[in-house]
């Protein structure tokens, strides 16, 4: 009993917390880039890197993990692919592909190097190809 009624109240935090907030130019991506931490500044520039060149790419950055904001769930399942790219190995990923079912691609890096923004560039102009 003691269980739910803790999840229910973390839950109910997710209710003050501001929705995720995307950013998709022309509203038309089929491909989003969702972050969180450290890959704020790589995923922006990766992903100007790509619109530059005439990709559609949407972005999102989390600022809550635990409870996620709650139209986080709407959010991944309007896009075709998510990709996620984090300096571990993958455990967002994890997390999202449990709790919404989405088959988010993961993009991990565990060298002690941040992300440059042409290797993320890469990465989802390859995504976007086959989608």
């Amino acid at each position: 009993h003691m269980v739910r009624i803790r999840q229910a109240k973390v839950d109910g935090i997710a209710r003050s917390i501001p929705d995720l907030e995307v950013d998709d130019p022309d509203g038309d991506a089929k491909v989003l880039v969702l972050g969180w931490g450290s890959t704020f500044g790589p995923i922006g520039a990766g992903c100007r890197i790509v619109r530059g060149n005439g990709g559609k790419v949407a972005q999102a950055h989390l600022r809550h993990l635990n409870p996620f904001p709650a139209n986080t769930g709407e959010v991944l399942k309007s896009y075709d692919r998510v990709i996620i790219p984090e300096m571990n190995l993958g455990q967002l990923a994890l997390l999202i592909r449990a709790k919404y079912l989405v088959d988010a691609i993961s993009h991990t890096k565990v060298q002690g190097k941040p992300f440059k923004a042409v290797e993320l560039a890469a990465a989802i102009e390859d995504v976007i190809s086959h989608v």
